[in-house]
């Protein structure tokens, strides 16, 4: 990993495990919906427009509406870390966990979480949760590694590969991020067919919380890769 960016491609890589646990969580669980990939949202109101009847609109739009929330957050998070990575880091886990923890909570109060208002309710928490995410990563500015899109990641690996005249940068770094984002979806449905949807964000809260703490680590820390780019 570059050490211009510190530990901050570890930490993101783990993000982009989060990713794949709370897709998981929303596609299986909650029906045809993400909160992370809202290319696949905006994809499913166009089915749903065409006359596709086994797709909720309502719930693409609460995850769009609820993730735009999140990276608006993130904005006015940008200028209070005052341009440090470390603290920026913090404080968005720190309010993602809280998302994400809520979310938690309200899969295990609630049952028949596929139903009204826990559903939305799920959607709305897990999908400002990932709006923070994003924004952050993109804040933060680590090539490669956005935690929830893996197109870009894929044709850059494929474009600047050796066969096409490229030379492989950031290889490892591209092939870590699909892994991570493979064994968050792998883990997120083996713990969601097998045990349960709570299981499964349980997972990813504590992955969340272990960011948290790293950043808080990191928040007054004066090294070279906590300056904002």
């Amino acid at each position: 990993m570059a050490t211009a960016d510190g530990p901050l491609p570890l930490v993101l890589i783990g993000l982009t495990v989060v990713s794949g646990l709370v897709d998981a969580v929303s596609y299986l669980g909650l029906g045809h919906v993400f909160v992370a990939n809202m290319t696949g949202n905006v994809i499913f109101l166009g089915f749903v427009a065409g006359g596709a009847a086994d797709i909720s609109a309502a719930l693409s739009l609460v995850a769009i509406a609820a993730f735009a929330l999140g990276a608006l957050a993130v904005g006015r998070l940008g200028w209070n870390a005052s341009g440090h990575r470390g603290r920026l880091l913090a404080v968005s886990s720190c309010v993602q966990a809280v998302a994400v923890g809520g979310a938690f909570l309200v899969s295990l109060a609630l049952f028949g979480v596929r139903d009204g208002i826990a559903a939305h309710a799920l959607v709305l928490l897990l999908a400002f949760a990932m709006g923070l995410q994003t924004a952050t990563a993109r804040r933060l500015g680590v090539p490669d590694l956005t935690t929830t899109v893996l197109t870009l990641t894929i044709t850059g690996l494929a474009a600047d590969s050796h066969p096409a005249g490229g030379m492989h940068p950031n290889t490892v770094r591209r092939l870590l991020a699909i892994a991570a984002m493979f064994v968050g979806a792998f883990v997120g449905a083996v713990l969601i067919f097998r045990v349960s949807v709570s299981a499964a964000l349980a997972v990813a809260l504590v992955l969340l919380v272990l960011n948290a703490m790293a950043g808080y680590r990191w928040s007054s820390s004066t090294a070279a890769w906590t300056a904002a780019k």
